[in-house]
């Protein structure tokens, strides 16, 4: 199963993402699952820098069965035009990500948490 996490920070803005597990709704290259998570998730880390100008921080590990943590930076370095097209493209993947959730309970598993 895939579990997806997201945090919120004190301000109720999304400030980081992990993406764990495997779908396996399928054999291996045919798992639609996988697959859909995969395109949002990647669009989502190059649309950051296409689009917003940010450049997340970005954790990967595939010999532990699927792992992505993209944090944005947390240093006040991004202007209030890119905080809000972040936003915008967080917000998306997490909606993305609750659509398949919907149709594919068995295989992904969505939640927000907030940051104390």
């Amino acid at each position: 199963m895939i579990k997806g996490t997201f945090t919120r920070n004190q301000a109720g803005l999304i400030s980081e993402f992990t993406l764990t597990g495997h779908a396996e709704a399928g054999p291996y290259g045919s798992d639609i699952v996988c697959a859909a998570v995969s395109a949002l998730a990647i669009s989502t880390i190059n649309s950051l820098d296409a689009l917003a100008g940010v450049i997340p921080n970005v954790e990967t590990n595939d010999d532990e069965g699927g792992y992505l943590q993209v944090a944005l930076k947390e240093d006040n370095s991004m202007t209030q035009e890119q905080m809000n097209i972040s936003q915008i493209l967080l917000e998306h993947l997490l909606l993305g990500l609750q659509s398949i959730e919907i149709d594919y309970l068995d295989f992904i598993e969505v939640q927000t948490n907030s940051k104390s």
